[in-house]
């Protein structure tokens, strides 16, 4: 007669219950067998108390009992298990920031696996390799080791190996710039992690490495896709209250799933392109929440993304709040920070902060998307201090970047066409904020949209369009307004009252009654050139199309003009 599984004795419940994934039951089951034995756990039960323990968010106790689980492979003398023990353990202690003690557990699993035929144990040696000769630059010694993670899987016909195997292709591939190959392995490992194929611990893995790998590499139509996918995943299987449920910082409750916090922070920053602003904010302060204690970096990443959210809606002191928790948390609020100085009127420390980021970023081809950020950024500020050189330099090495990166052309479009914007060059500029804005839609990105419409209004003023410059300030207006931007949404409608009120006399553009109210000022060709930023020539040819405009012949002709017309 069968025993119920009630009755059951509490270890082979707990073994039930981890064969589903019950985490937390089984982490509850375990702990008390562990308290009170009838006989001692064996190395196998107290591997699953282990990755029990890691999942119910008990850190500290997961690595304890990862301890006792090598101990016990070392006293049967099973190196196969010691050796997965020890990586595990290389692992965990990886992530609390512990990195003698993980390459410690490292060399030891080496030592463990040594000299074994091939086993599903090495495929995670291979990854590891994998990951330290990509960081060292050896692209040949990257693509070797995934290539005998692929191998080692398939023999082993485990489909959570040859999904990492792929993922880890897939960074191999991209650290090389082989971009279309490394998509294509990406897709190929997401689709298993989409259908359900992989356990939870792999599904988890594949999810945070693959959306941190689309936001790098700036593919966003990915990021948005799987980040979904991930937060759906991670849905938490109760439908209680859930301001009664949420556990401080650190701590994940009994039956939750640990990947939330982190996947959670990956969706803050696609909201946050998305213009979803206000969930975006509130997703933030969620993923702080829940992040597991060894993955405070998404709680920094969640701080950092709120800050620019607040920024940008004009809540300066919450921002720089904001900014300062993702600071002492270890992530540099860059370019955010600048970008508040900015705003607060503090350009030239806007200046030196971006500055220092560029400078302080080891590797900028392992985070593209965060290079060019810094780029646009610095175009901005630079911009704003009327360092046009420093601008034209950020912009030009952003265009080289973006390649044929959606995203990225977007934001290289946008700065090169500011600059020509700032260097009078009006056709140039319209072409370009043209088709950035065509790319920042097509991406479904509204609030850098709206940002190149506003460009756009002030080179159509110049060349004298106005009826185009009223229509790119009210669809960028209507933007700001519904995402909350009021600063921004403030600026837009000044200046379509101003464009309202004054109309531009004698038929003259935005650029060329500048001119005119510096001649009229008493300016001479270089210094109205040094006030603009333009070239003396340009200056000069906008004097010739001033006085054919107004019927005067002289520079005094043409101030009286300016004062009888209140252009002064």
């Amino acid at each position: 007669m069968a025993v119920p599984v009630e009755q059951a004795p509490a270890v082979e419940r707990a073994r039930t219950a981890a064969a589903r994934e019950s985490w937390a039951e089984a982490y509850v089951l375990l702990r008390e067998a562990d308290r009170h034995p009838t006989r001692a756990l064996t190395a196998e039960d107290l591997d699953v108390l282990s990755d029990a323990a890691w999942w119910s968010g008990h850190v500290d106790e997961s690595v304890a009992a990862r301890l006792r689980t090598h101990a016990a492979y070392v006293a049967a003398h099973d190196h196969r298990g010691a050796g997965l023990a020890a990586w595990w353990l290389h692992y965990e202690y990886a992530g609390l920031g512990r990195p003698a003690a993980a390459a410690g557990w490292l060399h030891r699993a080496r030592h463990h696996l040594e000299g074994l035929p091939p086993g599903p144990e090495h495929c995670f040696l291979a990854w590891t390799d994998a990951e330290e000769a990509t960081a060292r630059g050896d692209h040949a010694a990257a693509l070797a080791a995934t290539g005998r993670m692929t191998r080692l899987a398939l023999r082993a016909q485990s489909p959570d190996l040859l999904a990492l195997a792929r993922q880890a292709t897939a960074a191999a591939l991209l650290a090389q710039g082989r971009r279309a190959e490394a998509l294509t392995h990406l897709d190929e490992a997401m689709c298993a992690v989409t259908a359900g194929e992989l356990s939870g611990m792999f599904t988890g893995f594949l999810y945070c490495l693959a959306i941190t790998q689309c936001m790098e590499s700036a593919d966003f139509a990915r990021a948005v896709e799987w980040t979904n996918a991930a937060m759906e995943w991670c849905a938490p299987p109760w439908t209680g209250r859930r301001d009664e449920e949420t556990p401080p910082l650190g701590v994940t409750p009994s039956g939750e799933n640990p990947f939330r916090g982190v996947c959670r922070a990956h969706r803050v920053a696609v909201l946050d392109l998305l213009g979803a602003w206000a969930l975006a904010e509130a997703e933030a302060r969620q993923a702080c929440r829940e992040v597991p204690v060894d993955c405070l970096e998404s709680a920094a990443a969640a701080y950092y993304a709120a800050g620019d959210v607040q920024r940008r809606q004009g809540r300066l002191e919450e921002a720089a709040v904001s900014y300062a928790h993702a600071h002492e948390l270890g992530r540099i609020p860059q370019p955010g920070l600048a970008l508040l100085r900015l705003a607060q009127g503090r350009a030239e420390a806007a200046v030196v902060g971006v500055d220092l980021a560029l400078a302080c970023q080891s590797d900028p081809r392992h985070d593209l998307l965060g290079r060019a950020r810094l780029l646009a950024a610095r175009t901005e500020v630079a911009l704003a201090v009327r360092d046009v050189p420093g601008a034209a330099g950020a912009a030009a090495e952003l265009e080289v970047l973006a390649g044929d990166v959606p995203l990225l052309r977007a934001m290289a479009d946008t700065a090169r066409g500011a600059v020509a914007l700032a260097e009078a060059r009006p056709e140039p500029a319209l072409r370009l904020l043209r088709r950035a804005l065509a790319g920042w839609l097509e991406l479904r990105v509204p609030y850098e949209a709206a940002q190149v419409r506003m460009l756009l209004a002030a080179a159509d003023r110049t060349v004298g369009d106005e009826e185009a410059a009223r229509l790119e300030l009210g669809a960028a207006r209507a933007v700001f307004e519904r995402l909350g931007a009021g600063p921004d949404a403030r600026r837009a409608a000044a200046l379509l009252t101003g464009g309202a009120r004054r109309r531009l006399p004698g038929g003259l553009t935005a650029r060329e009654a500048e001119v005119l109210r510096l001649v009229a000022s008493g300016g001479t060709n270089k210094e109205i050139a040094r006030a603009l930023v333009i070239s003396e020539h340009t200056v000069g040819r906008h004097l010739n199309n001033i006085f054919a405009k107004l019927g005067v012949g002289s520079r005094t002709a043409a101030t009286a003009y300016a004062y009888a017309h209140d252009l002064v």
